[in-house]
C-alpha cells in the first residue's frame, strides 16, 4: 500500500507536467570510480513539493530498476551501478554510472559531460591515496603528460579532439619501489556547445530617408540542450576582410552597393572569451541573377586551407570533353578554319572498315615488291658463293636464270642493286 501510495504522489498534474524539468543529479566528489570500501554521496537537485502527509516524499532513488529505501535530497552509496532520481511531478534524472574498483591504481575522470572551451581535469590515484611516482597520463594509447609525482591532468581548454580513452601509469613504495603499473581505461567525450553557425539571407531592407537599402543575412547556430543559456557573439566577413566585429546581434545588413557580391560573405560565433570559435560556410544563393530565397544553400569550406582574398568564381558552364590526340596523323588538330567542330572528337562518327582497309592497301603492295626483291637477292648471294667455292679463283657471270628468281623486279630496280 505504501509504494501505491508513492506511485500516487508522483503522478503529476495537468499543470505540472508541461512546467517540471527532469531534476539534476550531481555527484560528491566528482569522480566516476572509486576504491572498494569508499563512499560518494549523490545529490538531487530539482521540484520538491511540500506535503502535508505523516511521512512526506520528496525525492525517489533508483539503483538500476530497484526502488531505494530513501526519500531524501542526497544519500551516501558505494555500491557500483547507475544511480537516477525523480522528484513529484518531473521526469527521471539522467544517470550517473559508478564504478569501484580493487586495483592499486585507478583513473578518475568527471561524472558530468565536459563540452568544448571548458576545462578537462583527470586524477591518477593510487590506493588509498598513497603517492604515484613517474606518474605517466595516455590518450588513446600515446603519452600526454608526465610527472614526478602524484599530480592531475588538465586540458585548460577541451575540443572535440580531446575525446578518446585514457590510461595512467606509475610505481608505488609499498614499501620499495614497485614496477610500472597501470589503470584501466576510461572513455572521455567532450560534448559539443553549439553546431557550426549557417549564413542565411533573411530578406531585403528598403532605403529610408538618408539611410541606405540592403540585404539582411542571419548568422544561424543551435546550443546543446544543456548549455542553451551560454551567450553568443557575431562576426561577418567579405572574403578575409571583417566587415563587422563580434556583437552579440546576429543579423548583418549588407549595404545595397555591395548586394552582387553576396556569395562572398561568411560568419562566424564565437564564446565571449572566444574559448570557442566556429566559422560557417560561403553563402551560396540558387544562381546569380535570382531572387533571394530564404533557404538559401551553403557550400562548405576546407578549414585546413587558409581563406583567399578572392572567392574562386563558379563556372556555370557545362565542361567540354577532353581530346586524346592522334599520333598517327599529321594534320592540324582542327579544320583549315582554325576553330574546333562543334562536338568533341569523341562524338564523331567511326570511319567504315572497306575505306581504312583500302587506304592501307598501297603500303602492303610496297611491302610485298620489297620482300620479293629482298628475296631475289639473296638468291643470287647464295648462287654465287656456290660457284665460286666450286671453281676458285674464276669469275663467274651473272646468269640469266637468276634473273627469273626475282620476276616482276624492274630492271631499272636490278640495275641498281647490281651497281
Amino acid at each position: 500500500m505504501w509504494e501505491l501510495a508513492v506511485l500516487l504522489l508522483l503522478v503529476p498534474s495537468s499543470g505540472q507536467a508541461a512546467t517540471l524539468e527532469k531534476p539534476i543529479l550531481s555527484l560528491h566528489p566528482p569522480w566516476t570510480t572509486i576504491f572498494k570500501g569508499e563512499k560518494v554521496t549523490l545529490r538531487c537537485d530539482g521540484y520538491h513539493p511540500l506535503l502535508l502527509e505523516l511521512r512526506p516524499i520528496s525525492t525517489l532513488w533508483y539503483l538500476g530498476h530497484l526502488l531505494l529505501p530513501s526519500y531524501k535530497k542526497s544519500i551516501e552509496v558505494h555500491t557500483p551501478g547507475v544511480y537516477r532520481c525523480q522528484t513529484r511531478g518531473a521526469p527521471v534524472s539522467d544517470p550517473i554510472h559508478l564504478s569501484v574498483s580493487n586495483d592499486w591504481l585507478i583513473l578518475q575522470v568527471p561524472y558530468a559531460a565536459v563540452f568544448e572551451g571548458e576545462p578537462l581535469v583527470m586524477r591518477c590515484r593510487g590506493w588509498y591515496d598513497k603517492i604515484v611516482y613517474k606518474l605517466h597520463y595516455y590518450h588513446d594509447g600515446q603519452p600526454v603528460r608526465y610527472f614526478h609525482s602524484s599530480a592531475n591532468y588538465t586540458v585548460p581548454q577541451a575540443r572535440a579532439s580531446d575525446s578518446g580513452r585514457y590510461q595512467c601509469s606509475g610505481t608505488m613504495r609499498i614499501p620499495v619501489e614497485s614496477a610500472p603499473m597501470f589503470s584501466a581505461k576510461v572513455a572521455v567525450t567532450v560534448q559539443e556547445l553549439f553546431q557550426a553557425p549557417v549564413l542565411r539571407v533573411m530578406g531585403r531592407v528598403e532605403a529610408r530617408g538618408a539611410a541606405f537599402g540592403g540585404v539582411v543575412l542571419r548568422c544561424e547556430t543551435r546550443l546543446h540542450p544543456q548549455k542553451r543559456d551560454t551567450p553568443l557573439q557575431f562576426a561577418f566577413y567579405k572574403y578575409s576582410r571583417p566587415v563587422r566585429r563580434y556583437d552579440w546581434d546576429a543579423e548583418y545588413t549588407v549595404p545595397e552597393p555591395e548586394v552582387e557580391e553576396l556569395e562572398s560573405y561568411w560568419c562566424e560565433a564565437a564564446t565571449a572569451p572566444r574559448s570557442v570559435r566556429k566559422r560557417s560556410p560561403w553563402l551560396q544563393l540558387p544562381g546569380r541573377g535570382s531572387p533571394l530565397d530564404l533557404a538559401s544553400t551553403t557550400a562548405p569550406v576546407p578549414g585546413n586551407q587558409p581563406l583567399s582574398f578572392r572567392k574562386p568564381p563558379v563556372s556555370r558552364s557545362v565542361p567540354s570533353v577532353p581530346s586524346v590526340p592522334n599520333v598517327t596523323s599529321a594534320g592540324p588538330p582542327f579544320p583549315a578554319g582554325g576553330a574546333p567542330t562543334a562536338g568533341p572528337p569523341a562524338c564523331a562518327p567511326p570511319t567504315p572498315l572497306h575505306q581504312t582497309a583500302g587506304a592501307r592497301k598501297p603500303d602492303v603492295a610496297l611491302l610485298l615488291r620489297e620482300m620479293q626483291l629482298l628475296q631475289g637477292l639473296l638468291s643470287r648471294v647464295v648462287l654465287e658463293l656456290k660457284e665460286t667455292q666450286a671453281f676458285p679463283g674464276h669469275t663467274v657471270e651473272t646468269s640469266t636464270s637468276h634473273s627469273a628468281v626475282s620476276q616482276g623486279i624492274p630492271e631499272a630496280t636490278l640495275s641498281t642493286v647490281e651497281s
